[in-house]
């Protein structure tokens, strides 16, 4: 599948987490782990980021953030490109620290709040780090002790969470610690980490089949984390219609299958289609390829411009030739 566009607005609640490439650790020492605490009370707070929940692993990190103004990837470029370098001096490296981007999954806060926070701060139980919830609440690298009152951090929010277990401080910390045990034996929660559901099912159009009520469709999206209301609601704000790109992977309708169909509707060979020639028919079948790839399929141009040897412009005038060719002559990639 294609890589999305993400998805953020102000004000919205993300699940965010970053892994070192190739699933190598992005800590090393405690020295380490200090510089990327430095980085966040340096950018959260001149972002306006608020964060609630956080825990570094040894390849990996998790956070809940609230998108600032100026949004959820700005904050974590600022985070990853000035820790990925402190890194690289440190240990005498050299290429990229993080695998790929950072993931976020934007979540529906009054469903998935709690349960992020829980899940978030468990995962040094869940992989052996620690014993127990009392070994938990010790760990400086977590957040779950800055909801005791241990190890808090100016920038993690936890205020705002504790309001939501209870009146008082007090009592908001024993429910909060209920609450806590009671996940223990939860083990990894793959539905907290966003999507899967629509991919599974084979499509937006076979999730609602089986799932026919709105409240029952969950997951709709690998980006977004809620119901069905939830997620319909966001993909409007987005302006995205994603029924079409899952309904054409779920008929394992793909790049492949474009650039194909492209190529026999002009009667040219398919790596014919990828040269640079200019000559048509290979030009016209190259545009609506450009066309029914980043139209259809939400293939980035930038993706396109790297397969095809051309430049973002020119990729560009590719996609709006081809829609031309594509309305004028009625070609439509599913069918």
């Amino acid at each position: 599948m294609p890589r999305k566009s993400r998805i953020d607005a102000p004000g919205l609640l993300h699940h965010v987490m970053i892994r070192g490439i190739e699933r190598k650790p992005i800590f090393l020492d405690d020295q380490d782990r200090n510089a990327l605490v430095d980085r966040l009370a340096l950018v959260l707070p001149e972002t306006q980021t608020a964060c609630y929940a956080w825990v570094f692993m040894d390849n990996h990190a998790h956070f809940l953030f609230r998108s600032p103004p100026a949004g959820i990837s700005h904050v974590m470029r600022r985070l990853m490109t000035g820790y990925a370098g402190y890194f690289n001096r440190r240990h005498f490296r050299h290429g990229p620290l993080f695998q790929n981007r950072f993931k976020s999954v934007l979540c529906q806060e009054n469903a998935y709040f709690k349960e992020l926070v829980r899940y978030i701060h468990l995962n040094p139980l869940r992989a052996g780090a620690v014993d127990d919830l009392k070994s938990l609440a010790a760990l400086p690298y977590c957040g779950h002790g800055g909801l005791l009152g241990k190890n808090l951090r100016p920038w993690h929010d936890a205020d705002f969470v504790l309001s939501g277990f209870g009146d008082s401080v007090r009592a908001s910390r024993k429910r909060y610690i209920d609450f806590m045990k009671a996940g223990l034996n939860m083990g990894r929660r793959d539905d907290l980490t966003g999507g899967g559901l629509v991919r599974s099912l084979g499509g937006w159009e076979a999730v609602r089949a089986a799932f026919p009520s709105k409240e029952s469709r969950q997951k709709s999206d690998q980006r977004i984390l809620g119901d069905g209301d939830f997620v319909q609601s966001i993909l409007n704000q987005a302006k995205e219609n994603l029924s079409g790109k899952y309904l054409l992977a779920a008929k394992g309708i793909d790049k492949k299958t474009a650039l194909e169909k492209a190529s026999a509707l002009f009667g040219v060979a398919p790596e014919w289609v990828l040269a640079k020639s200019r000559q048509r028919p290979l030009a016209d079948a190259r545009s609506l390829y450009c066309y029914w790839a980043a139209k259809k399929l939400g293939v980035s141009q930038a993706e396109l411009a790297c397969e095809l040897s051309m430049t973002s412009g020119g990729v560009t005038h590719a996609v709006n030739r081809g829609r031309r060719i594509a309305m004028e002559n009625k070609y439509i990639l599913d069918g």
